[in-house]
């Protein structure tokens, strides 16, 4: 299945180890290198090689690999299989059984942490080649402590706004009080998922209040309850409670997003690329989608915040053909193969070249991820987050009933991003 928001943290149970590469430094090494290479993939037999994707992308990932065939025919007898997993299991799944798990396997950025702490995720063989088609962000996301370790292939992980053109204009939708004030005159709605905190961070990100995931992997650091600054916690409570008692507001999912557009109920929506096509079907010629509106706070216009987020192709740290499951991950990862995804899936390409095409740069989900990738954030949270905002958000989304005080408000929701793993 898509990702989606359906983001899983990350939960580090021991201390990271990477494995530095390093790569040929001149010449002689890399011809040295590449005649080892040769003589290995040569001497091959037969490969065995089970794949993970997830069950909408199998058309493109069987085209994927029997390119691969085709491309190494004659140097290996291949058999490779094709075995169904969502995105959103993969870690678990290869941390469950790892000698049993996929040979290589499609994985979002965010649960890239705890397969290095596992071991079980190798690092990439041609790092330098890998580093220079992708896009920085990408890389960085498939990197930890500059040793990278999984061939990306998609940069549209991320949310934004659509918006329908038959009521708001260009102008219109830079500002959230405006997309509001629009929907109400019409009897419509704007929507979004307020209740999860993969989305409830837009409020907070481009606040100058912090959170981050702490070194140690498995607890957060956050003052979004500060009581001084330009922006307190108080203030985002604030604007949050007049936000969702605004009439034309809905906390609804993507599903119902895309469902209640096809009604006509709906003009506007934060969503991802995932629900494009829904869109698309619902606002035809009127399918508009740009990066986040402001939203007002303590008398401010705010940028909205997001995660971004990222997909990539690993290999399993113990897998019985090492050099082939590289080969394959790569050649999955290739511009070629990047811009196939694109054309058959909708996903937006990492890769430089692809990602640079007239047929990317026309689609409105697309450049609309990359436009607010300039405000988000990667998304790099341990578990105790996830409970905290939901629970929050549906506070607040209710009117704050018995009318709590808004900082005991603040203060238990940092309280519960930041407890530790034994409260």
């Amino acid at each position: 299945m898509r990702l989606r928001r359906k983001i899983l943290s990350v939960l580090l149970t021991g201390t990271l180890i990477c494995t530095a590469l390093t790569g040929c430094g001149d010449k002689t090494n890399k011809e040295k290198a590449e005649k080892t290479s040769k003589e290995t993939v040569e001497s091959s037999g037969k490969v065995e090689l089970k794949v993970w994707a997830e069950k909408d992308n199998f058309d493109v990932t069987n085209k994927m690999i029997d390119s691969f065939k085709k491309k190494y025919e004659g140097q290996a007898e291949f058999d490779i299989k094709l075995e169904e997993m969502s995105d959103a299991d993969t870690k678990n799944s290869l941390l469950n059984n790892v000698h049993d798990a996929a040979d290589v396997f499609s994985l979002p950025d965010d649960q890239l942490l705890g397969m290095v702490a596992a071991g079980a995720i190798a690092p990439v063989a041609n790092p330098d080649e890998v580093k220079s088609a992708n896009l920085d962000d990408a890389v960085d996301a498939a990197s930890y402590k500059d040793t990278l370790y999984a061939y990306p292939y998609s940069a549209d992980n991320g949310y934004f706004l659509y918006y329908n053109k038959k009521y708001l204009k260009d102008s219109d939708v830079k500002s959230l009080d405006k997309i509001l004030s629009v929907a109400k005159k019409h009897g419509k709605k704007m929507q979004m998922q307020f209740d999860s905190g993969w989305y409830l961070y837009s409020f907070f990100g481009n606040t100058g209040l912090k959170f981050s995931i702490n070194s140690d992997g498995v607890t957060n650091s956050c003052n979004w309850n500060a009581k001084a600054g330009d922006i307190t916690g108080v203030d985002i409570a604030k604007a949050l409670l007049n936000l969702t008692s605004n009439p034309a507001f809905d906390c609804e999912n993507d599903d119902n997003f895309v469902k209640n557009a096809k009604d006509d109920k709906v003009i506007a929506g934060i969503s991802g690329a995932w629900s494009a096509i829904g869109i698309k079907e619902a606002w035809g010629d009127d399918y508009g989608a740009c990066k986040l509106p402001t939203y007002t706070c303590a008398g401010k216009q705010v940028q909205m915040a997001s995660f971004t987020g990222y997909k990539m192709m690993g290999v399993n740290a113990y897998s019985s053909h090492p050099e082939w499951a590289q080969k394959l991950a790569d050649w999955m990862t290739n511009e070629e193969n990047q811009t196939l995804r694109f054309q058959e899936r909708s996903q937006g390409p990492s890769n430089k070249k692809a990602s640079e095409a007239d047929e990317v740069k026309k689609v409105p989900a697309i450049q609309a991820v990359i436009d607010q990738s300039q405000y988000g954030s990667l998304q790099r949270v341990a578990n105790s987050y996830w409970n905290a905002c939901s629970s929050f958000a549906t506070t607040i989304e209710a009117g704050n009933p018995g009318n709590k005080s808004l900082q005991k408000l603040m203060d238990k929701l940092v309280k519960g991003i930041t407890k530790s793993v034994t409260e």
